[in-house]
C-alpha cells in the first residue's frame, strides 16, 4: 500500500505492507484524509522533542476493512467511519483512571495517539470509531481533528460560564480550525467577531457567519467600541502575536482559550503581571475532543449546522505541495488527500 512517512525530516511516499489490526483495532481502507496545520509543524519539525522519524497523517474517513480479535463489540466490517479524535489520545486509553473518567483520555498515562492516516489502509482503535450518515460525505475528514479541535474550545465556554449571546472573538477565524469555531459558535448563540489577515480572508470569515470581522490592528478598537472587551477569545492562530492579541481583547474575568500551537521559534507567551492582575483572565488549554464529542459533532454536520470549507484537493502523492501551499496561505479553510494510491 502506498503512505506518507517522514524520514529523517524528509517527507517520502513509500510501498508498505498491509497492517494487520491487533486486540480490540479495526483496519480502515481509507478514503479521503484532511492535512492539518500540525501535520505541517510535524513535517517541518517545528516543535522541539517531535521525532523526525514517524508515518504522518490524523484526520481520515473511510470504511472498516477487517477486525482484530474483540473489535466486533464497538463497530463491523462495512462501516464508514471517521478516525482521528486530533491525533492525540485517539489511538488508545484506558477507560478507568481520573482523566477517561472525565471525558479527557488524552492525559491518560496509557493513552496512544493516532498517526498513519496518508495511507491506504490504516489500523486503529475500534473504539475511537464513529459511524457516519450517508448524508456526510468524504470531503468531511477534517472534522475528525479540525471540526473536533474547534468542537472542544466552543465547549469550553460553557465549562466556564461564558453564556450564549456573549461576544467572543475568534483569532484566526479564516483557518482550517477558526472557520469551524465561526460555525459552532453561531449554532451555539454566542456573537462572534472573527479576526485575520487581509481581505479576502475577511471576507470569508463573514460568509462563514461571523457577526463582526477585523484585522488584527482594527480588533482592539471594534471590540472596545462594540463591547468593551469579550466574553472571551479563542486563539486558533499559530503565532505568539495571535495568542497576545486574544488576550488583548479581553473583558476582565474573561475567559482565554489557546488552542493553535506556535512553533517553538516562536518563543514564549509573556503576560504582565500587574495587567494580568488588573484584568483577572481565565487561561486554559483546549485539545481536541473525546469520541462523545466526535459524535455530538457529526450529528451538527449531518443537520447541515457545520460543513468543512475545502480550499484544496490533491492525491497522496501532491502532499508535498499541499504543505508548502498552506504554508504560504495560498488558500482558506482546510485541504483533503482523495486520491491515496497515487
Amino acid at each position: 500500500m502506498k503512505a506518507a512517512r517522514l524520514e529523517a525530516g524528509v517527507l517520502e511516499i513509500q510501498d508498505l505492507p498491509t497492517p494487520e489490526p491487533a486486540f480490540e483495532q479495526a483496519r480502515i481502507r481509507i478514503h479521503s484524509a484532511g492535512v492539518c496545520h500540525s501535520d505541517l509543524h510535524i513535517v517541518r519539525g517545528d516543535w522541539a522533542g517531535v521525532p523526525d522519524t514517524m508515518p504522518v497523517g490524523h484526520e481520515a474517513i473511510g470504511t472498516v476493512e477487517a477486525l482484530g480479535q474483540g473489535a466486533d463489540r464497538y463497530i463491523a466490517v462495512g462501516d464508514r467511519v471517521i478516525l482521528g479524535l486530533g491525533g492525540t489520545g485517539g489511538g488508545y486509553w484506558c477507560g478507568a483512571c481520573e482523566y477517561c473518567l472525565s471525558g479527557e483520555p488524552r492525559h491518560c498515562a496509557q493513552t496512544q495517539g493516532i498517526m498513519g492516516t496518508f495511507a491506504e489502509e490504516f489500523c486503529v482503535y475500534a473504539k475511537s470509531l464513529v459511524k457516519l450518515p450517508d448524508s456526510i460525505g468524504d470531503e468531511e475528514a477534517p472534522l475528525a481533528c479540525g471540526g473536533l479541535t474547534a468542537y472542544g474550545a466552543v465547549k469550553k465556554l460553557f465549562k466556564h460560564g461564558v453564556r450564549p449571546g456573549s461576544p467572543v472573538a475568534i483569532v484566526g477565524a479564516a483557518g482550517g480550525l477558526g472557520h469551524y469555531a465561526i460555525q459552532i459558535a453561531k449554532a451555539h448563540g454566542y456573537t462572534v467577531v472573527g479576526v485575520d489577515v487581509g481581505e479576502e480572508r475577511l471576507k470569508f470569515v463573514e460568509s462563514m457567519g461571523a457577526d463582526f470581522v477585523a484585522s488584527p490592528e482594527d480588533a482592539p478598537a471594534l471590540v472596545a467600541a462594540e463591547f468593551g472587551g469579550v466574553a472571551a477569545s479563542l486563539a486558533f492562530t499559530a503565532r505568539i502575536a495571535g495568542f497576545q492579541l486574544g488576550l488583548q481583547l479581553l473583558r476582565r474575568s474573561g475567559l482565554f482559550v489557546a488552542v493553535g500551537i506556535p512553533a517553538t521559534s516562536e518563543g514564549n507567551l509573556e503576560i504582565n503581571p500587574f495587567e494580568f492582575f488588573a484584568k483577572d483572565p481565565t487561561l486554559i488549554y483546549s485539545a481536541v475532543g473525546n469520541v462523545q464529542d466526535m459524535r455530538e459533532l457529526v450529528d451538527m454536520a449531518a443537520a447541515g449546522k457545520v460543513k468543512s470549507h475545502i480550499g484544496r484537493v490533491a492525491k497522496l502523492s501532491e502532499l508535498g505541495t499541499v504543505f508548502d501551499e498552506l504554508e504560504a496561505a495560498q488558500y482558506v479553510g482546510r485541504a483533503v488527500i482523495t486520491d491515496l494510491g497515487r
